[in-house]
């Protein structure tokens, strides 16, 4: 998918809710021709579902996992219907077909994945918290209430899965804040993410709760309310922003409208975060458990000193713009490709002190990388050989050249990036820290900078990553210029 002018809202709605993601549109829309309050409406969405071999066994494992249910376990469609209820089956389903279509995409660029799958573990742990809010409520409100706030931010979540090239360079946007983040958005695709959740909601025949919390989310009634805290509290909790005083006060106004002590709101938090990383497993979602954090304590939210730059870094600043001023007038008298890796490690080396510093040549008919060029912290050759397969086997660096993305990877553990690091690559990382920045001509990628800190407790700090990744690009140009100007 390509940013060819600005889309439409109605283009937006169609594209996502029938090009990209149909397998939602078809549930949503199934989903809605079953009554909640009509008894024979049971049966015929029971045989509905026994149609879908996956939502049956979701919904047989959900089952089984919800806390309140008798002990017995639950071993057909039509059981789990009968004790959960109508409303209550149908969010598991359309939960389900959400969570697993919205990850369906393999090949995400690895900065649009990370929005997305942080976007999911938010909105269902937000679902869950308004659950946990309105204990007295009926169940059906409560259910009504999960989805809601489930789906509050739907037409992001949905943009991150298939929003295609537009998505990848918003996803790549360095934003100041939250606020700089939604405005740069909304400018480059031409509509609001709330107002793409609208679009969405009404599309798919979603609660008209959901539909007037989108539309009046200054409507003050409890229900609003509730949507509302519950969204906001996910987001504070998955990234903690702004002031400590202004996340206490929201949890002193959940608090009041359940009718508890702000001690007693902690537990029952802590309580749900379990419950979400339970129910997480049954979807087959156990990528977002890692994402939903505990509650944050007063240093999260320290604010940070801007830092002040000292001789050290205006040396450094000094340094690096004569690298690009030596990369560039190379152009004149040079066209041996070599001459720019050695220069570019060795400056890279000398001005970061990296431990090692790497350029790794697409090899074999583009299987494997293999290590051309290698320096240490010193700027001298280091005789560490590197042969890495990236075809047989999904990981960062087939990520890395075929979405084209820059990755620092400062904790091979984290969420984001252990599914990715095979036995190569960590045998690569050996317990340490790593960057990798593709190299291309043109648009063809021809391999990658690696560059390394090899003990664990030495993170590259992400300025340095962003700058070598600046003048990689330079890099880039000038083999890009000397190829076709040969």
């Amino acid at each position: 998918m390509s940013n060819k002018g600005l889309r439409t809202t109605e283009q937006w709605i169609d594209l996502i809710a029938n090009s990209e993601l149909p397998a939602i549109t078809s549930t949503a829309r199934m989903l809605d021709t079953f009554s909640n309050d009509d008894k024979s409406s049971l049966a015929k969405l029971s045989e509905a579902i026994l149609h879908d071999q996956g939502l049956s066994s979701c919904l047989l494992k959900v089952a089984n996992n919800i806390q309140h249910l008798s002990v017995n376990k639950v071993t057909t469609v039509s059981r789990a219907t009968v004790v959960l209820g109508t409303q209550t089956v149908k969010n598991i389903c359309l939960t389900s077909k959400l969570v697993s279509s919205l990850l369906a995409s393999k090949n995400l660029d690895l900065n649009v994945y990370e929005h997305l799958t942080q976007l999911m573990a938010n909105s269902f742990y937000a679902g869950m918290l308004a659950k946990m809010m309105v204990p007295n409520y009926s169940d059906e409100m409560q259910e009504e209430l999960y989805l809601a706030a489930m789906l509050y931010r739907i037409g992001e979540t949905a943009f991150w899965s298939a929003g295609g090239d537009v998505a990848k360079k918003l996803a790549s946007y360095e934003a100041k804040s939250t606020k700089d983040f939604n405005q740069y958005c909304q400018q480059e695709m031409g509509i609001s993410f709330n107002e793409l959740s609208k679009g969405l909601a009404g599309n798919w025949g979603l609660s008209d709760l959901l539909i007037k919390a989108l539309d009046q989310p200054t409507t003050r009634t409890n229900e609003v309310k509730i949507i509302y805290f519950a969204d906001r509290l996910s987001s504070i909790i998955a990234k903690p922003e702004g002031s400590e005083l202004d996340y206490r006060r929201l949890l002193a106004d959940i608090a009041k409208i359940m009718n508890i002590t702000v001690r007693q709101l902690m537990v029952r938090i802590d309580h749900t975060r379990e419950q979400a990383d339970e129910l997480l497993s049954s979807y087959s979602a156990e990528i977002l458990t890692e994402r939903i954090n505990s509650l944050p304590t007063s240093k999260d939210f320290s604010v940070e000193i801007e830092p002040v730059d000292t001789p050290e870094s205006e040396n450094r600043d000094k340094s690096l713009l004569k690298s690009f001023m030596k990369l560039t007038k190379l152009m004149q008298h040079s066209k041996d490709f070599n001459e720019y890796f050695q220069l570019a490690l060795e400056d890279i080396a000398n001005i970061f002190t990296f431990d090692r510093s790497s350029f790794l040549m697409l090899v074999d008919d583009r299987a494997r990388v293999k290590s051309r060029l290698v320096v240490d912290k010193n700027a001298r050759d280091d005789d560490k050989k590197i042969n890495i397969d990236i075809k047989q086997v999904d990981n960062v660096i087939g990520r890395v050249l075929n979405s084209d993305t820059s990755v620092l990877i400062n904790d091979q553990q984290d969420v984001r990036w252990c599914h990715l690091i095979t036995e190569e690559i960590s045998d690569l990382i050996d317990g340490g820290t790593v960057a990798f920045i593709p190299v291309k001509i043109g648009r063809k990628a021809i391999g990658l900078i690696c560059i390394q800190r090899l003990t664990g407790n030495e993170k590259i700090p992400k300025e340095d990553f962003q700058q070598v990744c600046s003048f990689i690009d330079h890099l880039n140009m000038c083999l890009t210029m000397i190829r076709y100007n040969q």
